[in-house]
């Protein structure tokens, strides 16, 4: 095997892993997927080096390797914090999935992987400070600037999903009781079980998201309704990021970045929020959809680092 000449990305999800390996010129190589062995830390282990060797022997190059993770490192203990995919927790991962490999590993959460990813090659491509969101089961945040993922000395950089929603009406006050223990989490209500739970309690219809979306094509009051409180709850979320970041550029990735009304609607309103004279901040879906995060964790190492 030729050593250096590819990157390996490595996606741990709670129902599947997914690697990835990418050229020099990040085309793609390689990719499979395979469920996750929810809930048994060791077997997940197990599981990535398995990928990673099939994936070497398959292309016959060794790379360097990233993984995204649901969760983050916590800089106090050196272990895994934050993590939905809840096995994780207090885990050593780096060190143990180094140990599994055989050399140096990189993790990063999943929102700043989407983030990286889009930076590199992506919607973001070009721009010096990139905001990504993720909005699907959750809610999660990530910030590149220059390329390179912004951390934070709590490892929590990027945690918008679990900042309030801003400029409350009384309606939404006190908001969903989110897991973290809070009220009114902006992932209660922007997730896609956020909007599903908002035209429930409004309709008492049990629908999903693209249901709503394809009733609302069709006229229906209710689901239309609802997908006006999401856009007006989303525009005034990134409105507080642009506030305090002011980003090159915003791009969304998760099940709900495919809403493209978003597109059109965000951007016509958010400026009752922004304080700015006008907002000339792009909001752009994600280029590489569901792939970003695979792809992000390979290009946590880049030529230049």
């Amino acid at each position: 095997m030729i050593p250096g000449q590819i990157r390996i990305g490595v996606d741990l999800g709670g129902t599947k892993t997914e690697v990835i390996a990418l050229a020099a010129d990040g085309q793609e190589i390689y990719r499979k997927r395979t469920p996750t062995p929810a809930g048994d830390y060791e077997a997940q282990i197990a599981l990535v080096a398995r990928l990673v060797a099939e994936l070497e022997q398959s292309v016959g190059s060794v790379g360097t390797i990233g993984v995204g993770i649901p969760g983050a490192i916590s800089p106090a203990t050196g272990a895994i914090k934050n993590a939905n995919s809840n096995w994780l927790i207090g885990k050593p991962l780096d060190r143990d999935l180094a140990a599994a490999l055989g050399r140096p590993v990189r993790l990063q959460n999943d929102a700043n992987c989407l983030a990286v990813s889009e930076a590199t090659d992506g919607a973001g491509a070009g721009c010096d400070v990139v905001f990504a969101a993720i909005l699907g089961t959750g809610v999660g945040g990530g910030i590149v600037v220059r390329g390179w993922p912004l951390t934070g000395c709590n490892a929590i950089a990027g945690e918008w999903g679990h900042t309030q929603l801003a400029w409350r009406e009384d309606s939404e006050r006190p908001g969903p009781a989110c897991y973290c223990g809070l009220r009114g989490c902006i992932e209660t209500l922007l997730s896609g079980p956020g909007l599903a739970a908002d035209h429930r309690a409004a309709t008492g219809r049990d629908l999903k998201g693209e249901a709503i979306v394809a009733l609302s094509v069709k006229g229906d009051v209710g689901a239309e309704a609802a997908l006006q409180r999401y856009e007006s709850r989303l525009a005034r979320g990134l409105a507080v990021i642009v506030n305090v970041l002011d980003p090159d550029v915003i791009v969304l990735g998760g099940g709900m970045s495919n809403i493209d009304r978003l597109y059109r609607n965000v951007p016509a309103i958010w400026h009752r929020w922004v304080f700015s004279d006008r907002v000339d901040t792009p909001l752009r879906k994600a280029v590489h959809g569901d792939s970003s995060g695979v792809r992000g964790a390979a290009w946590l190492w880049p030529p230049e680092r």
